[in-house]
């Protein structure tokens, strides 16, 4: 027969009891108002403080977003990371904080798609419901995409780093960018050349960041995969997420047959971008994480095709 086990109980003090042992006390007579008209509002203040601010608001804030994509799956729920800021002049000592997330909650309840077009419409909202002549918004989330693998078909979900950003001046109007950042396999040019067999490959990333004309529509043109397919297209493979083996052997050809450099895969994305009439400038960043050295591997360039000047 089992016998249940008996353990000795500590009495403990009430929940009130252990409260007041840890620190809490009881509330104090109340005397300031609690109706929101009669209290005080320091951000409104209005005098000299003294400087200008180029930007002040609230970051890392969380909050689901739809977003739409030409590629499978069309549709996803995700999450974005939002920075929300706007300038103050020095005659207001702060601005209204709980705006920023206020109209972010608005925008939800009415179905929150990220995009530029409902990105400009926040802005700009934005700006107003602060009282001032420009606002920022900028949004980072990982957007999934479906990858099948060459030989086998059978598919999975890749994902990449995305960032839209919006800047609204009242007197300018809008200023539009972003940024995609993905993985991709590069094949080392030199270790194929100079050895009998096989060559050294690494896991690279790039991160692409561009501007955009101000008239650009994302809803006719998908900027995300423009920019997958330019990182994708220039690298020695693509990245899977299943692959069998004639898969595998197809890949690993492949990789072999396009050898790059760290160098190489920079100025082919920036090709890419160069011909792409949306884009007014850009920057193109890689790093490969070299697989026979504890170092990595990194190469950049930047063009602006307004200005036609190599950096």
């Amino acid at each position: 027969m089992n016998k249940t086990k008996t353990f000795p109980l500590k009495q403990l003090p009430n929940k009130e009891q252990r409260h007041k042992l840890f620190g809490s006390v009881m509330p104090i007579e109340k005397t300031k108002p609690v109706e929101k008209n009669k209290m005080a509002d320091l951000q409104n203040v209005k005098r000299d403080f003294l400087f200008d601010l180029d930007a002040v608001g609230v970051s890392n804030v969380k909050h689901p977003i739809t977003v739409y994509s030409k590629l499978k799956p069309a549709t996803q729920t995700t999450i974005g990371t939002f920075y929300f800021a706007s300038s103050l002049n020095n005659t207001s000592k702060g601005t209204n904080m709980s705006r920023f997330t206020e109209q972010l909650n608005h925008y939800h309840t009415k179905g929150f798609i990220s995009d530029f077009t409902s990105l400009k419409s926040f802005t700009e909202e934005l700006a107003v419901r602060l009282e001032q002549k420009d606002a920022t918004l900028e949004v980072t989330f990982p957007w999934f995409y479906e990858r099948k693998a060459p030989q086998s078909g059978l598919g999975g979900m890749n994902h990449a780093e995305v960032t839209m950003k919006v800047v609204y001046e009242k007197d300018k109007g809008f200023t539009l960018s972003a940024s995609l950042s993905v993985l991709i396999t590069t094949l080392c040019p030199c270790s194929k050349e100079i050895s009998e067999y096989s060559a050294h490959n690494q896991r690279g990333r790039v991160t692409m960041e561009v501007s955009f004309t101000d008239d650009y529509d994302d809803t006719i043109v998908d900027w995300k995969e423009a920019l997958l397919d330019a990182a994708e297209s220039n690298a020695s493979a693509r990245l899977h997420p299943v692959l069998k083996r004639p898969d595998e052997k197809m890949i690993t050809e492949q990789a072999y047959e396009n050898p790059r450099f760290v160098e190489d895969m920079v100025r082919l994305v920036a090709a890419d971008l160069y011909e792409m009439t949306d884009i007014t400038k850009f920057k193109v960043y890689c790093r490969n994480e070299e697989s026979i050295h504890m170092h990595d591997a990194i190469a950049s360039v930047s063009y602006d095709k307004l200005n036609y000047d190599f950096k």
